[in-house]
């Protein structure tokens, strides 16, 4: 399988893989004075700055390992500089869905950005094309910012929608594919305000895959620090392909493990779930 290499932003400040108009402003509304703005939030502005032009989903480096596993099937495992978690690859996609609580962000710095996306998607682990929504979350200068977040090609450049994201709030993911019409939704059960649901167009995505995938987004310098969120488990996840609708391991998959540059272990997926439709990834080092 030939994977494209991930895209490097020379524009961006923080960035993931591979923006609409309506990504949100953050400077002080006419007439305001910026004075009046409290420390946090400017921070919580300055943070938010720094993802405008944020990208994430399409695939970094991958090489496969030795061998196969034949308890599930199709199973291959693969490393990749940016993604951990499952692909199942095929044609004409047409449904992803998936819930997860959202994990914590811990060990801030405040001299390194680190970022962490969490998503499902059609697309991206073997074409240009991605279509795909999620949360973020965003360690700057110390502080840990949660975001949900959908992405759509051509642009490729996320779409922050929720800035109110707690860890611990219970989201559904899903991207649902009608011919050319892609539609997108978040749902937050916990704080409502971060739900979304948007309908775009694509007349040549590739639909060749879908993901489940914890992610280390990449900038213009390359592949951004991990965010230490400990783990998160992926639950309930559910595929179509054509005609046929199962979980992740109805159909090819690969489960794929996040590596550094060095070839150390960064971020591990956990096995499928008796049921094929679940899995836990964990964070090991940024």
């Amino acid at each position: 399988m030939h994977l494209r290499p991930h895209r490097l932003l020379g524009t961006a400040l923080v960035a993931c893989v591979p923006a609409l108009g309506m990504l949100l402003a953050f400077g002080p509304a006419a007439g305001a004075s910026t004075a009046a703005a409290s420390p946090g939030a400017s921070a919580a502005a300055a943070a938010r700055t720094a993802i405008e032009h944020l990208s994430i989903g399409q695939h970094g480096s991958v090489h496969r390992l030795a061998g196969h596993a034949s308890s599930v099937k199709g199973l291959t495992q693969v490393q990749s500089t940016n993604w951990s978690g499952y692909a199942d690859t095929g044609s004409s996609f047409s449904k992803v869905s998936t819930t997860f609580t959202e994990p914590t962000g811990t060990g801030c710095s405040r001299r390194t950005t680190s970022l962490a996306a969490f998503w499902v998607g059609i697309d991206g682990y073997s074409s240009d094309s991605v279509e795909q929504d999620g949360t973020l979350i965003e360690c700057y200068e110390g502080t840990a910012y949660y975001y949900t977040w959908w992405e759509m090609y051509p642009t490729n450049d996320i779409q922050v929608v929720g800035e109110s994201l707690k860890p611990g709030d219970h989201i559904t993911a899903s991207v649902v594919r009608s011919g050319t019409s892609y539609t997108l939704a978040v749902t937050d059960s916990t704080h409502t305000a971060n739900s979304f649901t948007t309908t775009q167009t694509c007349s040549d995505c590739a639909n060749s895959s879908a993901e489940w995938i914890a992610e280390a987004p990449s900038g213009s310098s390359g592949v951004y620090p991990l965010t230490d969120f400990g783990s998160v488990s992926f639950s309930g996840s559910t595929v179509t392909e054509g005609s046929t609708s199962g979980v992740i391991s109805s159909f090819t998959d690969d489960e794929i493990t996040m590596i550094t540059s060095s070839g150390a272990t960064e971020a591990q997926p956990g096995a499928l779930n008796s049921s094929g439709n679940g899995f836990s990834v964990t964070w090991v080092r940024s």
